[in-house]
């Protein structure tokens, strides 16, 4: 049974930016910021203190069996 929230597709592509800005992080305040203010209600990305959001490890997993497709390990 499937038990995560559905990811937009537009939501699985920011995902997939931040995740290939690595620690540089996505700043706030671009075309896919309503995307990343609803990735980071659910967890799966933080605002830093400097205002760029960041992966969780929950995010990273979700890109990687979402995104990616692979197992997280």
């Amino acid at each position: 049974m499937w038990d995560e929230p559905y990811l937009e597709t537009c939501c699985r592509s920011a995902l997939h930016r931040l995740a290939l800005a690595g620690a540089a992080g996505r700043p706030a305040g671009l075309k896919d910021g309503p995307c990343l203010q609803r990735l980071a209600a659910m967890r799966l990305v933080r605002a830093r203190d400097d205002g760029r959001y960041e992966l969780t490890a929950e995010g990273a997993a979700r890109h990687a069996g979402e995104v990616l497709r692979r197992t997280a390990s």
